[in-house]
């Protein structure tokens, strides 16, 4: 019986991992004559799992879609990144908050002890749900962090700043906090011991190495949470002068396609959000909220409210 049961798995797994299968070639990687192949399949069927056979020469099969979802079946890769998109989902995606919470309790209770520590090393918070960009990173780099964060160990890892020159440079030494993702990156913030000064490093550009350097009590961030601290830094490299906000009649994810780098969306309703952009003066502001194709409601400051006035007076005047 668990001969048959561990042959059934490998199936299920060579199933999911492409979308036809000649017979012959299943029999051949599960070592079994096809007439084995058959009465597994039909085993597979009676367990609800949708596997449809073609006939011929070159028949085969396929693992369709069907009306209720069987269990699956994940390698550990796959395992860890369907953990770490569900954990993620929780704050990037809205309405699916309390299922992916469960989703991501259910596949976490299944896991080997080795996967639900590494899984549970991985605490992200999200900070700007409507990302623009998205940054390729390494899982094992994430998972190498996270661990690092969860067991409060001093991280030691390379790190390639733009424009660094050729010249050796000693690996950071930090006491890392939190892993964050802001406008489709990921960062690190931690305290660098080195500069005795917080600091934010993005993820694609580390190379944590090993081993860990010794634990370390955790400092108070200097704001309330993880993301005050890191909305108030991105935004706090703005220097343009002029900055506003208004409420726009549109749905917060198409605004932030355009709103461009630097903006802050927040959904008010399923078809309104809140948009905070500057600029480099106040009719360049007032002209820059004009170009979303939406009614607009201006919420201030009064100088961004004049200068949608006088741009209303001077195009009405360009029109006529």
């Amino acid at each position: 019986m668990s001969e048959t049961s561990a042959r059934l798995l490998a199936l299920l797994s060579l199933l999911q991992a492409r979308r036809d299968w000649p017979g012959a070639l299943l029999a051949e990687r599960l070592e079994v004559s096809p007439r084995t192949v058959r009465r597994d399949v039909d085993r597979l069927r009676d367990l609800g799992y949708p596997v449809r056979a073609s006939k011929g020469p070159d028949g085969g099969y396929r693992l369709d879609a069907g009306a209720d979802l069987p269990p699956l079946l994940f390698d550990d890769d796959q395992a860890i990144a369907v953990a770490v998109a569900l954990q993620t989902a929780t704050t990037t995606v809205t309405g699916i908050e309390e299922g992916a919470l469960r989703a991501l309790a259910t596949v976490r209770q299944v896991m080997p002890a080795r996967l639900r520590q590494r899984v549970d090393a991985l605490q992200v918070t999200t900070v700007d749900r409507y990302a623009n960009r998205r940054t390729t990173v390494d899982s094992e780099k994430l998972i190498a962090i996270g661990m690092a964060v969860r067991a409060q160990e001093v991280l030691r890892f390379d790190y390639a700043s733009p424009g660094a020159s050729d010249e050796w440079v000693p690996p950071r030494k930090v006491e890392p906090h939190h892993l964050v993702t802001w406008g489709g990156r990921w960062y690190l913030v931690g305290w660098d011991l080195d500069r005795k000064d917080w600091r934010t490093f993005r993820v694609d550009r580390m190379t944590p190495k090993t081993p860990t350097g010794p634990r370390f009590t955790q400092r108070e961030l200097p704001a309330p949470d993880v993301a005050t601290y890191i909305s108030s830094r991105f935004h706090g490299q703005d220097q343009n002068p002029c900055r506003g906000e208004a409420i726009l009649q549109a749905k917060a994810s198409d605004i932030a396609q355009w709103a461009g780098r630097g903006a802050f969306v927040e959904e008010v309703t399923p078809t309104s959000c809140r948009l905070v952009l500057s600029a480099w003066s106040w009719n360049g502001l007032a002209a820059t909220f004009g170009m979303f194709e939406c009614d607009i409601e201006f919420v201030g400051p009064q100088e961004l409210k004049d200068a949608a006035a006088q741009l209303a007076a001077r195009y009405q005047e360009a029109a006529s």
